[in-house]
């Protein structure tokens, strides 16, 4: 399933827009994920082993401060994680 936006697709565990084919994650065959950014998924396996959704908001919140990005979009990209497809299964 993916999330598209103007931007590109959302990845289903972070939120981050994939929008260049170097975004993208991996399966277990190599193959290009469709869900999933590359820096949450290689060869088929999230990258942060057990992180519970609570310290992948926090990641995304602190890699978002150091673009400089504005807190209110901070603060909705911390809503928003827990409707994606990662967090929605547990």
């Amino acid at each position: 399933m993916e999330t598209r936006t103007p931007q590109g697709v959302i990845c289903q565990s972070c939120s981050m827009p994939m929008t260049k084919k170097e975004d993208f994650g991996t399966e277990k065959d190599g193959s290009q994920s469709k869900e999933y950014c590359h820096y949450c998924y290689q060869a088929g396996k999230f990258t942060d082993g057990g992180a519970t959704m609570e310290q992948v908001i926090e990641k995304s919140a602190e890699a978002m401060r150091q673009m400089q990005m504005p807190e209110n979009l901070i603060e909705q990209t911390r809503k928003y994680i827990p409707t994606l497809k990662r967090w929605k299964m547990n």
